[in-house]
């Protein structure tokens, strides 16, 4: 009995040091967006890798975990994002991902409907300029105020109005056509 009590202690001890822990990025397993709000988990995380090449770790925050692509997009409340660069990038790089994998996985229909939203996303991504390897980038959603660009801590640009942009960005990762598979698994807390 003890060694079963023990080795279930264990398990979930490295479970959570795992989940931790991504290519040497440690992720909170719990935040507080500010100014206010309710307490996020960390849902999953993985590394966005392209060809042979890290680029970053992202971590996905919720109100409540959960490992289907369409709970985590249709989920209501407050959501980040969360992505540590592994290697510098441009921000046309940042730039070309986001709206490759929102063309990806949005009807012409939804892409019309955030098309100067997106421009908005476009123009706070070229302020940041390049992005050095380590940098922290997070896209959070606050219902109240839309979608926020936040670059080591610090806030850039005016919030995006609007859940549907939101809901537009998260499937550049979780959509049907994700940037990595990989990484969309790592997300939703999958194995892979």
């Amino acid at each position: 009995m003890r060694r079963t009590v023990f080795a279930a202690i264990l398990a979930l001890a490295l479970h959570g040091v795992h989940a931790a822990e991504v290519a040497g990025v440690k992720l909170d397993e719990n935040l507080r967006l500010r100014p206010a709000g309710p307490d996020l988990v960390l849902n999953g995380a993985g590394i966005r890798t392209r060809l042979i090449f890290k680029v970053y770790v992202a971590g996905l925050y919720l109100t409540r975990k959960t490992s289907q692509a369409g709970g985590v997009i249709s989920l209501p409340g407050p959501k980040r994002v969360a992505m540590t660069l592994l290697r510098d990038l441009g921000a046309q790089q940042l730039s070309d991902a986001l709206v490759e994998g929102i063309r990806n996985n949005a009807t012409a229909a939804e892409q019309a409907a955030i098309n100067d939203r997106l421009d908005q996303m476009l123009a706070i991504m070229a302020a940041i300029g390049e992005a050095k390897q380590g940098t922290r980038i997070a896209l959070d959603y606050l219902p109240a105020s839309g979608t926020r660009v936040v670059v080591n801590g610090k806030a850039l640009g005016k919030p995006i109005p609007g859940a549907d942009f939101y809901r537009a960005l998260l499937k550049v990762w979780l959509g049907d056509n994700p940037v990595d598979d990989d990484l969309k698994r790592g997300m939703l807390g999958q194995p892979n």
